[in-house]
């Protein structure tokens, strides 16, 4: 009776045990998946602009860090003087591929040297980007080095439209000015901050 009792109280002790290291070896709760968190930054948005205008101008907030809108309204005007956001476009109005431009600017900002044309074709290569499209012109025109080296006066803020022609001017080389100014203006009335 005396071996019985201490393997009760062994047993009991057992017990007592597994009790206070029970709470450890239970599984964990099962775990969520975190909330995803969406931030949202406000930027100039151009509610009854085309998709081709609207898609130059988020990339232009995406990809720089221009943020004046007077700025960005120059930028929009000068592309809407030099080929009304159409990509496929050859100087005298023609809507062809790259490939089949031969004469004149091509393009959303008409570029014309030979240096400026085959760069756009270069980097679409480079970047696995179609030459032709509206999302390779704009890739390349936001990358290209004489836009990049007029960025700066953009990405400043405060000018006036006038102000921004010039940096403008030295980016694109226009011939005849046009409307160019009359149109960022109209942007200007058309962009909203949100």
């Amino acid at each position: 009776m005396k071996s019985m009792s201490v393997a009760t109280i062994a047993g009991v002790a057992g017990l007592a045990v597994f009790a206070a290291y029970a709470p450890m070896t239970t599984p964990p709760p099962i775990a969520t998946a975190p909330q995803k968190v969406v931030i949202e930054y406000s930027t100039w948005r151009c509610p009854t602009c085309t998709p081709e205008e609207q898609h130059v101008l988020a990339a232009l907030q995406e990809y720089t860090k221009i943020s004046d809108r007077n700025a960005l309204a120059t930028i929009m005007g000068n592309i809407q003087q030099e080929s009304k956001f159409i990509s496929n476009i050859c100087e005298g109005g023609a809507r062809i591929s790259y490939t089949e431009c031969k004469v004149g600017g091509y393009g959303l900002i008409q570029w014309t040297s030979i240096g400026r044309y085959k760069g756009l074709g270069n980097f679409c290569a480079k970047y696995v980007c179609d030459p032709s499209s509206l999302e390779g012109h704009t890739r390349w025109m936001i990358n290209e080095p004489i836009f990049q080296r007029v960025l700066p006066e953009f990405e400043g803020s405060g000018q006036s439209i006038s102000q921004y022609m010039v940096p403008a001017y030295y980016w694109l080389g226009w011939g005849i000015k046009g409307n160019r100014e009359i149109y960022a203006w109209d942007y200007t009335k058309k962009l909203v901050y949100s």
